[in-house]
């Protein structure tokens, strides 16, 4: 027998954490390779691509390039919806993998509430509109004093 003691193991102080991950498919980032937070290259692509999805809308409409007001609505909600993607890959590194997929199932929930909100108010206030001033036109309600 030796009068030095062995070492004593340490302990992994995330081993707990490491076998909950395992057991439920959650990734916390704790070392793994299938942890990606982005490289400085994906944000600067990421950051480009926020200005130029910005520019291009503000050009849009500081230069009048569509005749129709309603066109060039049309055209900037594109470049919105567009740029919302662009944030969620580059910036918040949202896709199937991370979370095991749970962030894009709820993020097409959230989705989903949001449109089905969306429209039912739009149905109700025209449903309102049209109970409200039958057969009037929008001009003579504003001629209305």
């Amino acid at each position: 027998m030796s009068a030095q003691a062995e070492p004593h193991p340490v302990a992994d102080p995330h081993a707990f954490d490491h076998a909950y991950d395992q057991s439920h498919g959650h990734d916390h980032g704790h070392g793994d390779a299938s942890s990606h937070h982005g490289s400085f290259r994906d944000y600067l692509i990421g950051f480009a691509l926020s200005i130029v999805l910005t520019a291009i809308p503000f050009w849009i409409v500081m230069d009048n390039v569509f005749r129709e007001p309603t066109v060039a609505a049309i055209v900037i909600m594109a470049f919105a919806v567009v740029q919302i993607v662009v944030h969620m890959v580059y910036f918040l590194h949202m896709n199937t993998q991370s979370e095991g997929g749970w962030t894009v199932l709820a993020l097409i929930f959230t989705a989903i509430l949001v449109v089905v909100a969306l429209t039912g108010s739009l149905w109700v206030m025209n449903h309102l509109d049209s109970r409200m001033m039958p057969g009037m036109s929008p001009q003579q309600a504003r001629q209305l004093p």
